[in-house]
């Protein structure tokens, strides 16, 4: 993606997408993220990622090869709030420049949704959204780097979408 994430949860979601919607047909598949180039796949924990490797990779080469659209339309699926508030200016930069990429890393992304009475909301994305250990790398992590480098920040929240 040259911008921005995508993230769906269900078939459903996934119609924006011939890409999530070929990788959804698998079964087992629950889940499909993409990145700025990477691709992220949620599966059923009783399903062996050795069975859905070979299909999944399939699915991705076929979809690449035949130059088919990522999305359908206009991809309008990840807007963030814009503010010219700097205190969020700021938050947004080192959620940028210095978690993202880290976040990414996972195979997740965080994205920023607002900033109100101290508390910065954001939404994980991808491998890192329900993952076990994120709630402690919000607390000891980012919410540790963003009231370090943004006094007026008081905490983080992850919301769910």
């Amino acid at each position: 993606m040259a911008e921005g994430t995508a993230d769906f949860k269900s078939r459903a979601e996934a119609l924006k997408s011939p890409l999530a919607l070929k990788l959804f047909e698998i079964d087992g598949v629950n889940g499909v993220f993409f990145g700025s180039d990477f691709i992220t796949v949620t599966k059923e924990d009783a399903l062996n990622w050795v069975v859905l490797k070979p299909s999944l990779l399939g699915a991705i080469m076929e979809h690449f090869l035949t130059h088919q659209p990522l999305f359908l339309g206009e991809n309008t699926l990840h807007s963030s709030q814009q503010e010219d508030d700097p205190i969020v200016v700021q938050i947004k930069e080192i959620l940028d420049t210095r978690i993202r990429p880290a976040v990414a890393m996972d195979g997740g992304d965080i994205v920023f949704d607002h900033f109100a009475e101290g508390t910065v909301y954001v939404r994980m994305q991808g491998a890192c959204s329900g993952c076990p250990s994120s709630s402690a790398t919000l607390k000891s992590g980012i919410e540790n780097m963003l009231r370090h480098y943004v006094p007026e920040v008081l905490e983080v929240r992850a919301i769910e979408h």
